[in-house]
This record gives C-alpha cells, sequence and structure tokens, in this order.
C-alpha cells in the first residue's frame, strides 16, 4: 500500500516514521526547509518505547507529485489545511483514501467539499509528542495510538487494507466502528484542556492547586452538552476518565495550544474552540465563550506585533 505522510513533525513524522522503519511503503511530502533538515539529520524519534533513527527518509514535495497513493494521512495544523488541500491535490485517486488526524470537525467538512464525500474516513490519534530545535520528534509519553474508520461505521474494504497495513508498525491501530463518536468525545476533552489551561495560563494540577477546578469541569460539562446537542453524548466511561485527569492533583498536563502561545506561534482557535462554539449556539456554554475570546486576543495580539518584530 502506498502511503503519502503529509509532513514529517511531532505527528506524522512519529507515525509514518514507525511505517516506514516497519518496512511500510511511506513517503512524506515536505516543505524545502523541512526536506533540507531531513536530509541532514534523518528522521529521529526519541521515544520511551523505543527509539528510531532512519538516515534517508523517503521525501518529495508538492510540484512534483504525479501519481495517486493508497492513502494519504494528513496531519498538518488546521490553519494550514487550504495549503495542504492544494498540495496534496494531484495525489488523489478515484480509490485514494484520506486519512485525516486533525482535531474538531471543521476539516470533515472541507475535505468533503473538496474531494467528495466519500473521500475521507475519520480518524483521530492519542499521542504527546513534539519537535525539538534539531527537528527530532520527542515522544514524551508511551501512549501511541491511531484510531480510524468508515464516517458511517462500516468496516470496509478499503478500511480493512489500511488496518492490516498500519497494524506492527510500532504503535497502537484500531479499526472504529464509532469513528465519529470518539472523535466528538476527543473534541469535546481537548477544546476543554485547551481552553482552560491557555485561559489559566497553568497546567491541570496548578489549577487543581489554585482551587479553581470547578472552572474545568463547567467548561467540560459545557462541551460534553453540545456535543450532546449534536448527536453525539460522550459516553459515562469517557467523562469519568476525562474528569479523573483534568482533576488530578499535581498533574503537569497542559495543552499542546498552551505552548504555542507560550513560543509565540499560531494556534488552531477557530477548529478547535470557535467552531465548537458555533455548534452549541443552544447550550449557552458561558466559559467556552471566555474562553475563545481569550484565544482570539492571543491571535489579535500576535498578528500586531508580528509586523513589528519582523522589523526588528
Amino acid at each position: 500500500m502506498h502511503i503519502l505522510v503529509v509532513g514529517a513533525g511531532a505527528i506524522g513524522g512519529y507515525f509514518g516514521g514507525r511505517l516506514e522503519a516497519a518496512g511500510r511503503d511511506v513517503t512524506f511530502l515536505v516543505r524545502a526547509r523541512r526536506a533540507a533538515q531531513l536530509a541532514k539529520t534523518g528522521l529521529v524519534i526519541r521515544s520511551p518505547v523505543g527509539n528510531i533513527e532512519l538516515p534517508s527518509p523517503p521525501t518529495i514535495a508538492a510540484e512534483n507529485l504525479r501519481e495517486p497513493y493508497d492513502v494519504i494521512l494528513l496531519s498538518c495544523k488546521a490553519y494550514d489545511l487550504a495549503s495542504a488541500m492544494d498540495a496534496v491535490a494531484p495525489a488523489i485517486g478515484p480509490n485514494t483514501a484520506i486519512l485525516p488526524l486533525l482535531n474538531g470537525m471543521a476539516h470533515m467538512d472541507r475535505l468533503a467539499a473538496r474531494f467528495g464525500a466519500g473521500a475521507a474516513l475519520g480518524g483521530q490519534c492519542l499521542i504527546s509528542s513534539t519537535l525539538d530545535p534539531e527537528g527530532r520528534i520527542l515522544h514524551l509519553n508511551p501512549m501511541h495510538y491511531l484510531s480510524f474508520g468508515e464516517q458511517d461505521g462500516t468496516k470496509s474494504a478499503r478500511a480493512r487494507a489500511i488496518l492490516a497495513a498500519l497494524s506492527g508498525a510500532g504503535f497502537d491501530v484500531n479499526l472504529s466502528a464509532a469513528i465519529m463518536q470518539e472523535m466528538w468525545e476527543k473534541w469535546a476533552f481537548i477544546a476543554t484542556g485547551a481552553g482552560i489551561t491557555c485561559l489559566m495560563r497553568a497546567s491541570f494540577g496548578d489549577i487543581v492547586a489554585a482551587g479553581a477546578v470547578n472552572l474545568t469541569t463547567g467548561l467540560y460539562d459545557e462541551c460534553c452538552a453540545i456535543a450532546t446537542a449534536n448527536g453525539f453524548p460522550p459516553s459515562q466511561a469517557t467523562i469519568e476518565r476525562s474528569l479523573a485527569m483534568f482533576t488530578a492533583p499535581g498533574s503537569t498536563i497542559s495543552a499542546s495550544m498552551l505552548r504555542d502561545i507560550e513560543r509565540g506561534a499560531p494556534i488552531e482557535a477557530d477548529h478547535v474552540v470557535g467552531d465548537l462554539l458555533n455548534r452549541g449556539a443552544t447550550t449557552n456554554p458561558a466559559l467556552l465563550c471566555i474562553a475563545y475570546a481569550h484565544l482570539k486576543a492571543y491571535e489579535a495580539r500576535r498578528d500586531r506585533e508580528k509586523p513589528a518584530a519582523a522589523a526588528a
């Protein structure tokens, strides 16, 4: 199975790197800067479950795409989705399956509008990873789970073939019969995590120590209410697991969006929080409104200061 991994960053580079190391037919679609970095250092993964070094990972530039791939693993940031869709268009044929690992749901609508309703599978991953200054992928804990499936829940021939290609590559993978439910449950969790840790500039444990855990749980209640209003009520097991993480004393967990804010980087405010807010107009999500306003204020300040920083 011919697999195109869009990007070689913390997520695409991790899962694509493990697939390549396991002997799968993988090519990384990368921009010139990342291609030069990979040519110099290779693709390096540092992980508690086993390191990987690929001295010469196969890469391709968008302008050199000439033929369709069987699977496109799409792991870009939401704000790069438009350019990513333009880049991969030449690699999409009538039988190509797009497997997106973005958060939220807006990308599903955009992929369907661009490539057709049946082109994209549902997909999600649970992993904590980042890039260090040298471009190495740092896997921060043992969790590395990828779940995907047809949007209607059927276990189609293409989904089973993709499962076979992804299995045995050194990470956990699941072909789900309820992937849209899983994606909504994850969305409620990450919108809460991003919203509260960015708003408070603190980890879950720090918020507990401040005596403000009720803000976290209140925000999660709002996010779950929106999911429920859209036909995807989180299961009781999911709620209990999420609340255990949100309320754990001493927890150092914070959202990757907070790390992005702390380094002055772009954020997925609209995709992760804003779109959820738009889908919950009837649920009166007051805390989510505050969290979203905070994120948009950060974006406004970043846009205002960016020209001055560039001129300095």
